[in-house]
């Protein structure tokens, strides 16, 4: 039997395996190193995302807070504005009412009575309509309708109130039933529209009242 006896490393062997390993620490501490920098480099990303984030959310804060107080100090404008609509709305109210039966008259409608504000509620107590003058004589009501400054949308809306009337107001019943709207502002489209509709147009001129209908005019009856 052969016995193979192993060479022993020479001195170049050794400070050669030295060497390599040497040259792998170095390049094991190096990839260590390559690698630490990119994890202090992810954690400063992570930093500056996470402080974007707090400035995003600061930022949101800050707009809803905005949104917040626009949104109070638009209701509270509407409110004001909704209530100085109102005064307005009675101002022409309290402009039209002494006009009116001279101006009816005039108009062949013998009427001798205004009464104001009338509210109509159903057997709950609900509201169903309020009218802003009526203006009656023994068989014919005109039920006006008062605006500071008069829309299509009003004229609409007087248009169904006058459909219900009778519904509302049982004890006209048996009445004659015709409308009228009144403005301080009364844009000529919306006068017009009125007209066509069958309903009495009032408007101030200068410090009157008038009606401005033609002599040719029918008004619609309900």
């Amino acid at each position: 039997m052969t016995t193979l006896q192993s060479t022993a490393p020479t001195f170049d062997d050794v400070w050669r395996t030295i060497q390599e390993l040497a040259l792998m620490s170095k390049e094991t501490d190096r990839k260590f190193q390559e690698t630490d920098r990119k994890f202090q480099e992810t954690d400063r990303q992570i930093q500056e995302t996470s402080q974007q984030m707090k400035e995003t959310d600061r930022q949101i804060q800050a707009t809803s807070q905005q949104m917040k107080e626009t949104d109070r100090m638009i209701k509270a404008m509407s409110k004001q504005l909704g209530a100085h609509g109102n005064r307005l709305g009675e101002f022409v109210q309290e402009m039209v009412r002494p006009a009116v039966v001279r101006l009816f008259r005039q108009r062949h409608l013998p009427v001798h009575q205004v009464m104001a504000n009338l509210i109509a509620c159903d057997d709950n107590g609900q509201f169903r309509a309020e009218i802003d003058l009526l203006v009656i004589n023994t068989d014919t009501a005109v039920a006006v309708e008062c605006k500071s400054r008069l829309s299509q949308d009003d004229v609409e809306e007087h248009l169904e109130r006058l459909a219900m009337f009778k519904d509302c107001f049982p004890q006209y019943s048996g009445f004659t039933v015709l409308g009228a709207v009144a403005a301080m502002v009364l844009p000529q489209d919306v006068s017009r529209f009125a007209y066509r509709k069958g309903l009495f147009v009032l408007a101030q001129s200068g410090d009157a009242v008038e009606i401005r209908n033609d002599d040719d005019f029918q008004p619609q009856q309900w």
